[in-house]
């Protein structure tokens, strides 16, 4: 008999902290260390753009492991995030809300463990401008 195993879970992503209901929220989902937080080159990522004013996703059937999450707020909804000198226009967040320095954090920072029961991860937007 097989080995069963750990089941497909559902991770619920709650934005918080946006300063407005405008634009798009955009959400990359990766369990790549070097794809976080763009999810570019990542073929099994799982990227989402929802209406600000409804900032919850939900994803279905997440196998487990370890992932982190990046989310920006595209205000003007030209499915990027802008900046000016290099320094964010838009908010972001991430996984676990880490600090935040020069530049992105780290997969390791913003990883959480997905295993067989519902997970929710909070990500509070940031802004810098």
């Amino acid at each position: 008999m097989p080995a069963a195993s750990a089941p497909a879970t559902n991770l619920d992503i709650e934005v918080t902290g946006l300063r407005s209901a405008k634009g798009m929220i955009r959400v990359c989902l990766t369990a790549d260390p070097a794809n976080f937080p763009g999810c570019i080159d990542d073929k099994r990522a799982i990227t989402r753009s929802v209406p600000a004013n409804q900032p919850d996703i939900r994803v279905l059937g997440l196998a487990p492991g370890n992932y982190a999450v990046a989310v920006i707020h595209d205000e003007n909804s030209n499915a990027k995030l802008d900046t000016f000198a290099g320094i964010p226009r838009e908010g972001f967040g991430f996984s676990r809300n880490p600090r935040i320095g020069f530049g992105p954090p780290r997969f390791s920072a913003a990883m959480f463990a997905v295993g067989g029961v519902a997970e929710t991860q909070q990500v509070t937007m940031r802004y810098m401008l």
